[in-house]
């Protein structure tokens, strides 16, 4: 990997981390069509990144994040966090398997995209017959302690299915709770920290431990360039993804999801992609 591909990757981490349309799947995508191939740092440089994405949340929702007078918050988190750590480690074979396969992961995109046409109706829907109107939730103080574990607990079919979206799964799962989608969207952002701090923690430890010689003075640059660049698209993305779902719903992104997926599939069929 050199300078020009760790940049693309990072501008595209970046604009996709917070979308429910799977920034992983994106990056796998891309890297074939830049001349990337799978090794133990570029593993390594597509978890960190999306780590450095995530740290803008910590910016934008600073005042949240860090209201140490609710400590509530952050065991909410943790409750959260504790199924994905769980399977993770139990399923890393299969998991670094799935990873690298195009053909199920852009089936998962078509069917994640085919899910999202119909969520903003099927919630609706289940609002307006059970006469919820005015109980859905539209503060973190109401994220119980039982519905960060069953958010935690969707956010576990991300790893099960790479290229379904860890912000569409744990997004669907807060409105599976009679969440509003702005306080949804936000638990989202909140448990993608932990989430991916954890990520980062253990595959930097097992690439050490496997690959030292990774860690040189080159690749920790395309590291630095990698996170820098993805932190700084993300603060942007993060605010284009709320007014875009607050407007128009996740249609948008369903109809993305299965354009995309229906396209990679077809240049793996012919072989263009490989």
């Amino acid at each position: 990997m050199n300078t020009f591909q760790s940049i693309i990757i990072a501008i595209i981490e970046g604009i996709t981390e917070f979308l429910p349309v799977s920034s992983t799947a994106h990056m796998k995508f891309a890297n074939p069509f830049l001349g990337i191939t799978s090794t133990p740092f570029v593993d390594l440089f597509e978890i960190v990144i999306q780590l450095a994405a995530i740290a803008s949340v910590v910016v934008i929702y600073r005042k949240k994040f860090f209201d140490f007078k609710h400590y509530s918050f952050y065991i909410k988190l943790v409750i959260a966090v504790i199924p994905a750590l769980i399977f993770g480690a139990v399923l890393k074979k299969y998991i670094d398997a799935a990873l690298g396969n195009l053909w199920s992961i852009a089936i998962v995109m078509v069917a994640g995209g085919v899910l999202l046409l119909f969520i903003d109706k099927f919630f609706e829907k289940a609002a307006a017959s059970k006469s919820q109107a005015s109980d859905q939730s539209s503060d973190q103080e109401d994220v119980t302690y039982k519905k960060s574990f069953i958010i935690g607990c969707f956010q576990v079919l991300s790893i099960l299915f790479p290229g379904l979206s860890r912000s569409a799964a744990t997004i669907i799962g807060g409105m599976s709770q009679h969440l509003n989608k702005k306080t949804a969207l936000e638990f989202s952002f909140f448990l993608a920290v932990p989430t991916m701090l954890a990520a980062s923690a253990k595959s930097s430890l097992d690439v050490y431990k496997t690959n030292p010689e990774v860690f040189d003075k080159e690749n920790l640059l395309l590291l630095l360039i990698g996170a820098v660049v993805a932190f700084v698209v993300a603060l942007l993305s993060v605010q284009f993804f709320m007014r875009i779902v607050q407007k128009h719903g996740f249609a948008p992104f369903g109809w993305y999801r299965i354009v995309l997926g229906l396209s990679i599939l077809g240049l793996l069929y012919t072989q263009y992609l490989s």
